[in-house]
């Protein structure tokens, strides 16, 4: 059975890259430009994974980590953003990876393959 990922990003262009390089990878994508959305549909999408942007309008992705950790602490999330400096907030330490986003996503699938294993 393929693995579940929920892409939460504001930007259509990441989605639509996201998306398409993860369904090469063999994985099924859902996603969503923002988070309450995602919150919405999280217990209808039992995803395996959670790829969250941090800076959102109208909600923040580090409000969004808080509030699907609640709802499922196992669940791996990996929190992607345009700006290295969110990583010495403590608010980010929740997450189960920090990535910093590049047109390369080979970073992001190293780090999705391994979090899947670790969560199996």
């Amino acid at each position: 059975m393929k693995k579940k990922i929920m892409v939460v990003d504001d930007e259509e262009s990441i989605r639509f890259l996201y998306e398409e390089e993860l369904k090469d990878e063999g994985y099924e994508v859902v996603s969503y430009p923002e988070a309450q959305t995602a919150i919405d549909d999280f217990d209808n999408q039992k995803p395996d994974l959670v790829v969250l942007d941090i800076a959102m309008p109208k909600m923040s992705g580090l409000d969004a980590l808080r509030i699907l950790k609640d709802k499922s602490p196992s669940i791996p999330i990996i929190m992607s953003t345009a700006y290295s400096h969110y990583k010495q907030d403590f608010s980010t330490w929740i997450a189960d990876a920090y990535i910093v986003k590049s047109p390369d996503l080979t970073e992001l699938k190293e780090k999705i393959k391994e979090l899947l294993k670790l969560s199996d």
